[in-house]
């Protein structure tokens, strides 16, 4: 027993918990009412049996004492008795002298106290009274003539639930109840549902739709409060990105300028350099420009073929880099259509594609089918792998792992947090791991 309690959990939800400990508790209730009931309906069993089987026997007294002698123990004998009651004549008194009387209770509820207080005529010469069996009691009655009259009396066993229905009755109330608590308890719980999908959708898209703000106070109140917070998050994206693009932008004029200078320079080799660190200022702004702006969040979703995007990246990518070309591999359905903005995926996936020929000198992709509702796309490489504490470390913005900061073999920093932000702005993700025989193996995931 204490071991399946000790396996026993809760539901994870609120609303699987908040329906768990109303059911509970209308178990507890119900338990607790219908003891109550079976204890009141007892004592009332109790009380009528008593009554009828002592108007039984004072009827059994008075037919054995009017009866004529040769005659009584026949008309006895017909006499229609209840269960539990018994009658006999016999020379001797079952009760012998000095047995045990009846409890008090049961004096009280058959009312043996009144035995005498008929009529003089029909009163016994004798009682006799003695325990019996729990709940019942012997009488012995002496007759005029001698003989004795034994009554045996014997409580039947309480019925509590002696009514048909009641079984039918009582699963009837429990369904209904229980159906009506996990109506009331959805109905108390999508709000938070809604706001929790609100906020998911805010977290993929800052540009969401505000969250209805109706209902009770208390609801209208978090709607209000989360809307509030979605406006000036998208206010401080919105500065954000317009800071980045003045700077971009007041950047762009010095770099112009510096570019002119340098080409009247006499020195050629200085002149080369010049120009082609203002070349690199130049794509690293543009690119730290189009990561902060994430244009491609405004784009709409629409059904996409994810297996020919990713044959159409991997071509891409071989005529881009043809001395990799047959490192670069595609494996997976023919088809494989899931819902999606089309340019913003292709430019993840060829991130991750790009990033494994940059580092790894290949990049094999490996579609898999839907599995649980998500889309798996996984891209190896053969380099020398990432340290297990900067598999995550990787996707921080202008965070690299190669230490001569030239782009040409180091990049900007920023495409795996581009992939990753993309990615997770569709619902998915995107996690690296080391392949046990040497390379990288980055896993983006999508929903079906």
């Amino acid at each position: 027993m204490a071991e399946a309690l000790s396996r026993f959990r809760l539901p994870a939800s609120l609303g699987g918990r908040t329906a768990f400990w109303l059911i509970l508790a209308l178990m507890l209730v119900q338990a607790a009412g219908l003891t109550i009931h079976a204890l009141d309906r007892v004592d009332l069993q109790r009380f009528i049996h008593a009554r009828e089987i002592a108007g039984r026997a004072f009827g059994a007294w008075r037919t054995a004492i009017l009866a004529p002698a040769d005659r009584r123990e026949q008309m006895l004998a017909d006499l229609d008795l209840p269960d539990g009651l018994s009658v006999e004549l016999d020379r001797q008194p079952a009760v012998r002298v000095g047995a045990q009387p009846p409890p008090a209770d049961v004096m009280r509820l058959f009312r043996l106290d009144l035995v005498n207080s008929g009529p003089p005529r029909l009163r016994p010469r004798e009682v006799r009274l003695g325990a019996h069996a729990p709940g019942g009691f012997l009488a012995s009655l002496r007759l005029p003539d001698g003989d004795w009259l034994n009554i045996r009396v014997e409580m039947p066993p309480p019925r509590p639930w002696h009514s048909a229905t009641f079984l039918v009755a009582f699963v009837v109330m429990t369904v209904a109840a229980v159906l009506l608590i996990l109506w009331a308890v959805a109905r108390l719980m999508r709000p938070v549902r809604l706001l929790a999908e609100a906020a998911d959708r805010l977290g993929r898209d800052v540009n969401a739709p505000p969250l209805p703000e109706g209902g009770p106070s208390e609801v209208a109140t978090a709607a209000r409060a989360f809307n509030v917070m979605a406006g000036r998050i998208r206010r401080f994206v919105a500065d954000r990105t317009q800071m980045l693009a003045a700077i971009g932008h007041d950047l762009r004029t010095p770099i112009t300028r510096l570019r002119l200078r340098a080409e009247f320079m006499d020195d050629d080799e200085q002149r080369r350099k010049m120009l082609s660190d203002l070349d690199e200022m130049e794509q690293m702004i543009a690119a730290t420009l189009a990561f902060a702006r994430d244009d491609a969040a405004a784009e709409p979703a629409t059904p996409v073929d994810l297996a020919a995007l990713c044959r159409t990246v991997a071509d891409e990518a071989a005529d881009a880099r043809p001395e990799l070309a047959e490192a670069i591999a595609f494996e997976g359905p023919e088809r494989l259509t899931i819902r999606a903005r089309p340019i913003a995926l292709k430019r993840a996936i060829a991130n991750l594609v790009s990033n494994a020929l940059a580092y790894g000198g290949a990049a094999r992709l490996r579609l898999v089918p839907p599995e649980g509702g998500v889309v798996r796309l996984a891209v190896e490489d053969d380099g020398p792998g990432i340290p297990e504490a900067e598999l995550e470390a990787v996707f921080t913005p202008f965070r690299r792992l190669e230490a001569s900061r030239n782009r040409e073999t180091g990049g900007t920093g920023l495409g795996l947090t581009i992939a990753r932000n993309i990615l997770r702005a569709h619902g998915g993700d995107v996690v690296l791991t080391n392949r046990p025989q040497g390379g990288l193996r980055a896993v983006a995931s999508l929903p079906a």
